[in-house]
């Protein structure tokens, strides 16, 4: 199996290979998508597989803030919970990550200490992403020398859908080389496209194609900030895509829904996914998160009613 880009050297060498590429690519059947993500998102599961999936939703958590009025000591209290989730049962995962501004990210990272969760950044003027380079080059650079682990990025959505694609990848690319630090260790890099303002499923596949190549370890959904975010379709479809890419490649790239998973029912559906349609090698936090705040609770509720028989009800658990 290839494990490299090498077959792909030639697309992105112009604007015009580029593009040729990615309208090449086959067409998206809009209603077989939404139609199988629906039928998977009606799998009924139970018992000792539903604690599974609550306890692997909860590890692959992107606990987020992302507000203006956000202070150190939200950030500092949001650690806290990452660390431990539930302070009635200590056998509760952490949560994969902290999600925040990059001049939060030191206040995170000194919050956590040693734990094993990662602290996040969203960075190139996030959630719009409409400021120059050196001003998005900038934003990631703070953010890694801060101590981030992870880099969510946004592309821009005018260049994408003027068909500015080797800017776009370009873009990219200039993010993952910021993201490296002196040392030569590198934070992992998220490209959120913002699905619910690319129109179409094919402009979605296009745009996880451009990520992919131009070197994302993920490809996320959303960031939160518009009408319509992460949908059982649109994942799925940049699910399809992260195999497809695999196959091709050998390299793996994580995906990330963002936005509008509140409950475990939604979790466990996206997890359903994952597992039948990239399959088993996805179902960890190192290629699979939820980016959420709110989920965490509803999840929290749903361990303890399976562990207890009763549903303690949102007091239980702490308001973020």
């Amino acid at each position: 199996m290839p494990t490299t880009l090498t077959a792909f050297a030639d697309v992105t060498t112009s604007d015009s290979a580029l593009r040729r590429f990615l309208h090449g690519l086959p067409g998206v059947d809009a209603v077989g998508l939404e139609a199988r993500a629906a039928s998977l998102g009606t799998r009924s599961i139970k018992t000792t597989a539903k604690a599974y999936a609550i306890d692997l939703a909860i590890s692959m958590i992107d606990l987020t803030t992302l507000e203006g009025a956000d202070t150190p000591g939200k950030v500092r209290a949001l650690s806290a919970k990452a660390v431990n989730p539930d302070p009635t049962d200590r056998t509760t995962p952490m949560t994969a990550a902290v999600c925040v501004y990059p001049d939060m990210v030191a206040t995170a990272k000194a919050a956590l200490g040693g734990a094993d969760v990662k602290v996040a950044s969203v960075a190139t003027a996030f959630p719009a992403g409409r400021a120059a380079l050196p001003v998005k080059l900038a934003d990631t650079r703070d953010a890694v020398a801060a101590g981030a682990d992870e880099i969510d990025m946004v592309i821009d959505r005018g260049a994408f859908l003027a068909g500015r694609y080797l800017e776009t990848y370009e873009l990219i690319k200039a993010i993952k080389e910021a993201c490296v630090r002196p040392d030569g260790s590198a934070a992992r890099l998220k490209v959120i496209f913002e699905t619910g303002e690319l129109s179409t499923y094919d402009n979605i596949r296009r745009a996880s194609w451009i990520g992919m190549l131009a070197g994302a370890d993920f490809i996320k959904t959303s960031t939160g900030k518009v009408g319509v975010n992460a949908t059982p379709a649109n994942t799925l479809l940049m699910l399809e895509a992260v195999r497809d890419f695999k196959a091709q490649t050998g390299i793996q790239i994580g995906v990330k829904p963002a936005g509008g998973i509140r409950t475990t029912k939604d979790a466990i559906k996206f997890l359903v996914l994952v597992n039948e349609t990239a399959g088993e090698d996805w179902l960890s936090n190192t290629w699979f998160r939820f980016g959420a705040s709110s989920l965490l609770n509803d999840l929290l509720m749903q361990r303890q009613k399976l562990s207890t028989g009763r549903y303690s009800g949102p007091d239980y658990v702490t308001v973020d």
